[in-house]
């Protein structure tokens, strides 16, 4: 699939759940969130009908997200199912790392590529801090656990509040080239107001190359996070979806005043 200004969409992001299991200051409130109706989300077999679709129309790469998406029960047969989608060559799955010693050999036997961990800090006291519920241990045995399972490449999600220059980031940095980690630094970003920018290590906030859409757990369709477009396949239909998604994709992202990262994915 090719948009208007000729980028190649071949990249679905799944947010597969808006539920999490810690409240990072930059992503939900601390006191929660107002959560779908478990009759509004998309059940793992129309996920399927929806990336087999888009497989049909060359999206090769598949991530899932969250919320936090290892809290979706079953998750491991979501990976299962997608894992055998004709056309899909690159199936991952970002996430906060907690549940991963449970899960890690279950989601590489079924299929799931890699793993991208968030890890903003190696400050016990910080990581509670920007969790506000997290224990930092819990990470540190899931990324243990990803290098088992050989969910590789292991990429850390390190989200700098102004700098990769700054103390927690490059600390972070040096455990990565330390234990053979990828590191991405992503800069805190405000879907209100439009901040964002490219990641660095990585490819997201690069809008003249971006190739990916996104589809919430409710089945919207988004065509850019930085943008209130959005197109549910309930109401249109998977085809039609993907084509007003396409079609419809901004040059560049500008604000997001009603969207969410906890039900976006990030």
């Amino acid at each position: 699939m090719y948009d208007r200004y000729n980028r190649k969409l071949n990249y679905l992001r799944i947010s597969v759940t808006d539920r999490c299991n810690l409240r990072c200051v930059y992503c939900m409130p601390e006191s929660g969130i107002k959560l779908m109706r478990h009759e509004d989300i998309l059940s793992f077999e129309e996920i399927v009908a929806i990336v087999t679709e888009g497989a049909n129309k060359n999206i090769s790469k598949v991530r899932l997200t969250g919320g936090e998406p290892l809290v979706r029960k079953g998750l491991v047969n979501l990976v299962r199912m997608i894992a055998t989608i004709k056309g899909i060559t690159d199936l991952s799955l970002s996430t906060n790392g907690i549940l991963l010693p449970q899960y890690a050999n279950a989601l590489k036997a079924a299929g799931l590529n890699r793993v991208n961990i968030s890890l903003d800090t190696l400050s016990a006291v910080r990581y509670k801090k920007i969790t506000r519920v997290g224990d930092i241990r819990q990470v540190f045995d899931g990324i243990l656990a990803a290098k088992k399972a050989k969910l590789n490449p292991i990429k850390i999600n390190c989200v700098v509040f102004k700098s990769s220059k700054e103390p927690d980031a490059q600390e972070v940095n040096a455990f990565c080239k330390k234990n053979d980690l990828q590191i991405r630094f992503i800069h805190q970003m405000n879907l209100q107001t439009g901040e964002f920018s490219v990641v660095e290590g990585g490819e997201g906030g690069d809008c003249k190359n971006c190739n990916r859409l996104r589809l919430t757990a409710n089945g919207n369709i988004k065509p850019c996070l930085f943008n209130e477009m959005t197109f549910n396949v309930k109401k249109t239909g998977v085809d039609r979806a993907f084509y007003l998604a396409v079609m419809n994709k901004p040059k560049k992202g500008t604000k997001n005043k009603s969207g969410k990262f906890f039900s976006i994915g990030g």
